[in-house]
């Protein structure tokens, strides 16, 4: 029968994670390219590229706030979608996919209207200086026109995944990255638009993301489907996205109230150089992430599906995977990254000076990075199965709780200086990750094996 397509309590648990993953991270890193790319290109403008390369770091707080509302709804609505489907109830999932949309539209809107009219206190208030603001004014400025586009193109994207239709998901991506990367240098160096190129391309590719998953999710080839008459709002169904969509949500604004702490210390500190020097960090972080973050995210739909089931044992099995994989990644990848620091910064800049004090940055920054799978895989498992309060508390603790008082802190003590501001992350990767998956374990990994054993004990009954 149809409601039971992209059936996941079928077949391997491992393998049911694994065909998600795989398109998803691929779509995930070609989604990063979104902005990778434009930075990419920005670092090698003839004349600039370190102020316009900090221009763009500081329009990332901005950019990160629409893209925490798209989490807000998309990831708070599809893996109550997952948990419907389990339950066999298709006309539950289209009505909380319609909601998720339609709060989509109302605050693309929005986002677009407040942005334009505060951005100028707003850059500077995020650490932009004399030289920086007027190339973070020229890339903002045309992005927030845009901003719709980005919440369906990443919001909606979340219910094709989670439908089991994670090719499709990767194609969404695929379209647009691709666009973006031919217009990309047509328009900043051909015809001479510098950032506000890469922002016109940027907003193009998202365009062309957004059609093409609504003509999707409007066709016949997908399972729900977006209707006009389930995009009215409903109070319950709103209270369960946005409850269970807040840990995505608090995760992305935290990720740019960290940004914004960070680039002001930094500003105060070391100057503009070294605004640059995290914008390119944070830009190989992305990179580095995206595959853990792409298996843990792909395991949401399968763990949700079979919680909603009562497949328990499953759920179980899916969560050690995942975990396992996570954490073997990011350990190698750790190590790489200590080892040939150089390689990663010249792909996004070739200025000596940005160099010189990018290299001693990058390792700091990154010590211990497979830490921060734990968090990753303790918050998806708590998102996947309807445990918004727990997600939600774990964003905040690593990042309000821990990073932006250490990257206040830090810098004053024991003459860290600008080592100290670096330091502020894998501090909190050790202390945040360690936490949030050891309570994990001992309240939902408790409960799973209770009723995985109540199941196994009526069976032998």
């Amino acid at each position: 029968m149809e409601n039971r397509k992209n059936d996941f309590t079928k077949g391997s648990v491992a393998r049911n994670i694994i065909n998600l993953a795989i398109p998803m991270t691929l779509a995930q890193l070609i989604n990063v390219l979104y902005n990778i790319v434009d930075r990419i290109f920005i670092g090698r403008i003839d004349n600039g590229a370190t102020l316009a390369m900090s221009g763009l770091g500081l329009s990332l707080p901005l950019i990160t706030i629409i893209i925490a509302f798209a989490n807000l709804f998309g990831m708070g609505g599809a893996p109550l979608c997952s948990i419907a489907r389990g339950k066999g109830n298709d006309q539950e999932a289209e009505e909380i996919m319609g909601n998720s949309f339609a709060l989509m539209i109302i605050f693309g809107i929005l986002l677009t209207i407040i942005g334009l009219l505060f951005k100028k206190p707003l850059l500077f208030m995020f650490g932009a200086s004399e030289a920086t603001f007027p190339y973070a004014d020229a890339y903002i400025s045309i992005y927030l026109l845009g901003s719709l586009f980005v919440m369906i193109g990443l919001g909606m994207n979340s219910f094709i995944n989670s439908q089991g239709f994670a090719k499709i998901g990767m194609m969404t991506v695929l379209l647009g990255a691709i666009t973006n990367i031919v217009l990309d240098p047509i328009f900043i160096f051909t015809f001479q638009m510098g950032v506000r190129g890469a922002a016109l391309a940027t907003v193009i590719s998202q365009f062309i993301s957004a059609v093409w998953i609504l003509l999707f999710l409007t066709g016949k080839n997908t399972i729900l489907k977006l209707r006009i008459q389930r995009m009215k709002l409903k109070l319950d169904y709103v209270k369960q996205i946005v409850s269970l969509g807040m840990s995505g949500f608090v995760m992305a604004i935290t990720n740019s109230l960290v940004a914004i702490v960070c680039n002001a210390s930094l500003q105060s500190y070391g100057g503009d150089i070294y605004v640059a020097a995290m914008t390119v960090i944070n830009s190989i972080r992305e990179v580095v992430s995206m595959p853990s973050s792409g298996l843990t995210n792909a395991s949401q739909p399968v763990l949700g599906y079979n919680y909603g089931a009562q497949a328990y044992e499953r759920v179980l099995k899916g969560i050690k995977f995942m975990t396992l994989v996570c954490v073997a990644y990011t350990f190698v990848m750790w190590l790489i990254i200590t080892l040939f620091p150089s390689f990663f910064i010249h792909i996004f800049n070739n200025e000596p000076h940005l160099i010189e004090v990018a290299i001693p940055s990058l390792k700091v920054y990154f010590f211990g990075f497979f830490m921060m799978a734990f968090q990753f895989a303790g918050q998806s498992v708590a998102v996947a199965l309807g445990k918004s309060k727990q997600a939600v508390f774990f964003s905040l603790l690593r990042k309000v709780f821990i990073v932006v008082p250490l990257t206040l802190l830090l810098p004053k003590l024991f003459g860290l200086g600008i080592t100290g501001i670096f330091l502020a992350e894998p501090i909190s990767n050790f202390i945040g990750g360690g936490a949030c998956y050891l309570t994990m374990w001992l309240t939902i990994g408790r409960d799973l094996k209770k009723k995985a054993l109540l199941q196994k004990e009526k069976a032998v009954l």
